[in-house]
């Protein structure tokens, strides 16, 4: 994709995800996601009623009458796309490929930290660290990293969860909003992914085509795994292969599923045919759910 071709898709992106950011997800991110807690703002005289645990000794001594701090919730979130650029992920049968559906996710969760005032950053990954874009603010950074996310594009093949997480893990010193982009195509991350959901808020979406769970029916195939370059070839006419393939398919899932529970990670599953709106709103009024209160939506 050139440089002109590129800054129209990223363009194209803003203008298709803008609505969705300001009438859905803008109101509904603001709700779920929670500030770091509070921070000092200021001082004011004691006033009969006031807790006095508040009371700043200093300041009272100072002035010789009663004085209690003012404090003030800091809404302030980091946000961070930890976006999957594996081979795998440069498949899709129908829809999008899932690098595009993640990239088009990337767009709206960052548009939406930016209106809510909010840092977003970036980690792309492979079998290595690709690239670390710091949060920062700013649409303009944003439509930066929606343009990276679009454009990578790494010469290695496989997956390495391990690395990624354990190097956010390294960088990130402040608690994070953490969304992680991939189709999760590794073994032996979850010590890794459960270590960085202790001090981070994580969320997986699951980037998933039609044809990682069903073969369809056309015969005799050769198929090439993505990430290994592995070559087989699966009489997809027959029935047994068929099922035994949807079978391996939802193990894999239900032990993944399971595995995001007991990390204490959210899942938002993300099919590369269906629209990801949906899922991502279910997602938030999961959140919504469990904190307590009744979904907000925001209207315009």
């Amino acid at each position: 994709m050139s440089v002109s071709e590129l800054a129209k898709t990223v363009r194209l992106l803003e203008i298709q995800t803008r609505h969705l950011v300001n009438d859905i997800f803008s109101g509904e991110y603001t709700s779920v996601f929670k500030g770091r807690g509070v921070e000092f703002s200021d001082v004011r005289e004691y006033q009969p009623g006031d807790d006095v645990r508040a009371i700043d000794w200093n300041v009272t001594a100072r002035r010789g009458t009663p004085y209690v701090k003012q404090f003030v919730e800091e809404r302030e979130l980091t946000v961070i796309l930890a976006v999957d650029g594996s081979a795998s992920t440069r498949f899709g049968t129908q829809g999008a490929l899932k690098r595009e559906r993640a990239a088009e996710i990337g767009a709206v969760l960052g548009l939406a930290a930016n209106r809510n005032n909010d840092r977003a950053g970036a980690l792309l990954f492979a079998e290595g660290i690709e690239r670390y874009i710091p949060p920062r603010k700013g649409k303009t950074h944003v439509l930066r990293l929606v343009r990276d996310i679009l454009s990578f594009d790494p010469p290695a093949r496989g997956t390495d969860l391990v690395g990624a997480l354990e190097f956010l893990s390294r960088v990130l010193h402040r608690r994070s909003v953490i969304f992680l982009l991939s189709d999760f195509l590794d073994i032996g991350y979850e010590r890794a992914l459960a270590a960085l959901a202790v001090r981070h808020d994580v969320v997986a979406l699951t980037l998933s085509d039609r044809r990682d769970h069903e073969l369809p029916d056309v015969g005799l195939i050769e198929v090439v795994e993505p990430e290994t370059g592995a070559r087989r070839w699966l009489d997809t006419g027959s029935p047994r292969v068929r099922e035994a393939y949807a079978s391996a398919a939802e193990r894999v899932e239900t032990d993944r599923t399971r595995m995001f529970q007991k990390a204490g990670v959210d899942m938002v599953p993300i099919d590369t045919l269906a629209d990801y709106v949906q899922p991502l709103r279910r997602f938030f009024e999961r959140r919504e759910r469990r904190r307590g209160r009744p979904l907000r939506t925001q209207k315009r």
